[in-house]
């Protein structure tokens, strides 16, 4: 039973807590709504668990949260919402057939509301809508544990005193808010893309960030960088099912069979990626950042037509990713990058100015560099390190097995 549960609370339990959030307008609420439901859950469910388990939660939560604002004597200043418009087609697309209200991308927008300070946006929004652990978050943004916790505390304070309104705003009010809803996604994918076998607490978070990114970029055609994000998340998709060999050891993206990629994603990613480009040209504006990311994706996705990757392409991509977003994830990726073109040695002397201790993918492209320089104990070294930082059952294998190559060699 309890892995029912566990299943349950990892696929809906955002859901959940947005229709709550979003019914009650008290985030704090929601979430203690939502654990005493699973708690009862847990205790209840026994050999006969619900037909519908989400639905189940939501109803006891919901039933809950309403005693819970009686008992405060404040039931007075609960008003439900009114009757809902004829819905519109946008409604019917955010709908998504789920079998509770799906409310997340409310919750998403209020998350992100200008009033929340933008260190705390996304990060709010991954822990409360998309289920991420305190601890995974701050990895998430290579921050204290300790210092992303105070923000989140501070974050759902500030929205219950600015008293933020829980609806999506109006389209003219999506800028302020986008760059912030963008991110969180973009976060939330990176979740289950880390995880090449996909069978990790997070991987339910592709089809999720596949469906959103889809929705958004629906629902704001004109936005370049909504448009990049949905081809990021496709031409990554795209390539799943050749990330893994028979082993269970994942494939570096360089050595995967384009044989084996999706061509419907392929499809899919190239048609947004041309859209994102469209309109940077129709407005003469650099692309941003997520555009950058996803013509990166779209020049390793060409090897399927070419049979060739072309490096230099990738790296002047990069270059121009790092003038506008400077942070470790893409300088090590420039660097991986930099190897192929100019030789592991260049590479590593980047590498080395970097402060990427106890970052599991700097540990690992470092042992790379290292052993093709010929430094095995070095490699052997990193190789330990990324090891020790945890990473999922398939990159484990594949860490592993270097460091046999290596020891045998």
């Amino acid at each position: 039973m309890s892995r029912l549960l566990d299943q349950t609370f990892r696929d809906a339990g955002g859901r959940v807590v947005s229709a709550l959030a979003a019914a009650f307008r008290d985030l704090n609420l929601a979430e203690e709504a939502f654990a005493e439901a699973c708690s009862r859950a847990a205790e209840k469910w026994g050999d006969a668990p619900p037909a519908d388990p989400a639905a189940w939660l939501y109803a006891v939560a919901r039933r809950w949260a309403l005693d819970r604002f009686r008992r405060r004597a404040t039931a007075a200043a609960y008003r439900p919402d009114d009757a809902p418009p004829e819905p519109t087609p946008e409604d019917h697309v955010m709908a998504l057939d789920e079998p509770i209200p799906d409310e997340r991308l409310r919750l998403i927008f209020v998350c992100c509301h200008p009033a929340v300070s933008p260190d705390a946006r996304a990060a709010l929004t991954l822990r409360t809508v998309c289920g991420l652990s305190t601890a995974e978050v701050a990895t998430a943004f290579l921050t204290p544990e300790a210092t992303l916790a105070q923000r989140l505390v501070r974050a759902k304070k500030k929205i219950a005193e600015a008293g933020i309104p829980y609806e999506v705003p109006s389209p003219d009010r999506w800028p302020e808010r986008m760059d912030a809803v963008l991110s969180t996604l973009e976060v939330a994918y990176a979740q289950a893309h880390a995880d090449a076998a996909g069978a990790g607490p997070h991987a339910d978070y592709a089809d999720e960030m596949l469906k959103l990114t889809g929705l958004l970029a629906r629902l704001a055609p004109d936005d370049s960088e909504a448009q990049a994000l949905a081809a990021t998340v496709r031409f990554a998709e795209a390539r799943r099912p050749a990330r893994l060999d028979a082993s269970g050891a994942m494939i570096p993206l360089t050595d995967q069979d384009p044989a084996e990629w999706d061509q419907g994603l392929l499809a899919e990613a190239e048609a947004c990626l041309a859209a994102s480009a469209r309109l940077s040209i129709s407005r003469r504006t650099p692309p941003g950042p997520r555009a950058l990311q996803a013509a990166i994706h779209g020049a390793h996705a060409d090897r399927r037509r070419t049979g060739l990757i072309d490096w230099r392409a990738i790296l002047d991509l990069y270059d121009a990713l790092l003038a506008q977003r400077r942070d470790l994830v893409v300088e090590v990726n420039r660097a991986v990058a930099l190897a192929e073109v100019e030789g592991p040695a260049s590479a590593m002397d980047v590498l080395n100015h970097m402060a990427g201790s106890g970052w599991l993918p700097y540990h690992a492209a470092k042992a790379d560099l290292l052993r093709r320089l010929g430094d095995s104990e070095g490699a052997l070294t990193e190789y330990g390190m990324a090891l020790g930082l945890g990473p999922a059952p398939a990159e484990a294998r594949f860490i592993r097995a270097r460091q046999v190559s290596l020891q045998g060699s």
